[in-house]
């Protein structure tokens, strides 16, 4: 079991004075809203490879299209900032579970990075040699969510969340499932790694902890997205201090 650590809800996400410095002990979470960035497609569409904007035409519906380019684009700008470099000209290679990585000659590339994004918030992970995986979600009363753990959750999730109040279970249905989905994303083992087969803690306000045979290579921390919205990141290693800043969309 993980040591137990608080998790961090930052009261407020805030906005980067100056060019921020990654560390190789640090983890960049940043927070962005979507539909703010979409009022200002233009800048962040052009950065797009022509494969994403392939993907960007394929949703049925404005919103969702839209959503998908702001999230696409904050991706690259931010990228763009920590490397120093044009986030047109940015590559992407995917792993067999289609984890993203930036394309290198060198399969070493120091920066790593994971995006997550529901509704109207997208969340963003960077940091330096350190796999990550991060999952946010809206929290929401009408998700079967019994239903759904008793078809994906270990026999211990499960019955700490039959053990809570009926008005909580929402909200640790969903921090149970963020902390799963950030750990399933930080090994990019996508459905190759059954949801049952580690465990995580979920009632509110508790430490988070992670329970896996791998336990000990990483360390799990969540936080509060926005409000109603609960999120997780999952960081390879010991000892790394997440840091929370909040996207600005570029006035024009």
């Amino acid at each position: 079991m993980t040591p137990p650590d608080q998790t961090p809800f930052p009261a407020e996400w805030p906005d980067p004075h100056a060019q921020l410095t990654l560390t190789s002990e640090g983890v960049h979470i940043w927070r962005a809203n979507l539909d703010a960035a979409a009022q200002n497609l233009g800048p962040l569409e052009a950065n797009l490879s022509e494969d994403e904007k392939s993907r960007a035409a394929r949703f049925v519906f404005p919103k969702d299209r839209q959503r998908f380019i702001a999230a696409r684009g904050i991706l690259r700008q931010l990228l763009g900032d920590y490397l120093n470099r044009p986030a047109a000209g940015i590559e992407f290679t995917y792993g067999p579970q289609g984890k993203p990585r930036i394309r290198s000659e060198n399969d070493d590339f120091p920066l790593q990075f994971n995006l997550s994004h529901s509704q109207a918030i997208a969340v963003f992970a960077f940091a330096l040699r350190r796999e990550l995986g991060i999952d946010v979600e809206a929290v929401r009363a009408d998700f079967g969510g019994l239903e759904i753990a008793e078809r994906y959750f270990s026999r211990q999730e499960l019955e700490e969340l039959r053990s809570l109040p009926v008005e909580s279970q929402a909200e640790s249905f969903f921090l149970c499932w963020t902390r799963k989905e950030a750990y399933v994303k930080a090994r990019g083992g996508g459905l190759q790694i059954p949801l049952a087969s580690f465990s995580v803690t979920l009632t509110p306000g508790q430490p988070d902890t992670l329970q896996s045979s791998d336990t000990f290579n990483w360390t799990l921390r969540s936080f509060q997205a926005s409000h109603g919205f609960v999120g997780a990141v999952i960081g390879e290693g010991k000892g790394w201090r997440p840091s929370f800043w909040n996207w600005i969309p570029a006035r024009g």
